[in-house]
This record gives C-alpha cells, structure tokens and sequence, in this order.
C-alpha cells in the first residue's frame, strides 16, 4: 500500500492558487501509473496526497522562498 506526499509551493503571492485541479489530477494519475509499472504496486491501493504549501513556509538556502520570489521579481 505505497503512499506518495508531494508538496509544492503555492504560486502566485498570499493568495496564490499553486497547482491546477487539472495539474493534481495528472500528478496523482503519473504517480499512480509510475508505480504501477515500476514496482507492480496495485493502483487501486495507492495512495497519492498533495501538500500546498505558502512560501513563507518554505525554505531554501537559509531564506524564505516568498523573500527569493520577491527578489526574482
């Protein structure tokens, strides 16, 4: 019974929308298929949960990604 998080920053400032409901749903359906094919893992027993998460709760190189998102501009 696999079970896959992927977590993404939500795009796009404060209200930002991240990931598509059509996005998800292909990343969920690649997942699923990429076990499937890879290790024979059942599909109707994977389990694939997306994360969004706000910049200011991600961190890259010692930095908040929304202060490296400013910075890109």
């Amino acid at each position: 019974m696999p079970y896959v998080n992927i977590k993404v920053t939500q795009e796009g400032g404060p209200n930002g929308t991240g990931p598509s409901t059509e996005e998800k749903q292909k990343l969920v359906a690649g997942v699923t298929d990429l076990l499937a094919s890879v290790l024979g893992k059942n599909p109707a027993t994977t389990f694939v949960v997306i994360d969004e998460v706000p910049l200011e709760n991600w961190g890259l190189e010692g930095r908040q990604v929304s202060t490296i998102r400013a910075e890109q501009g």
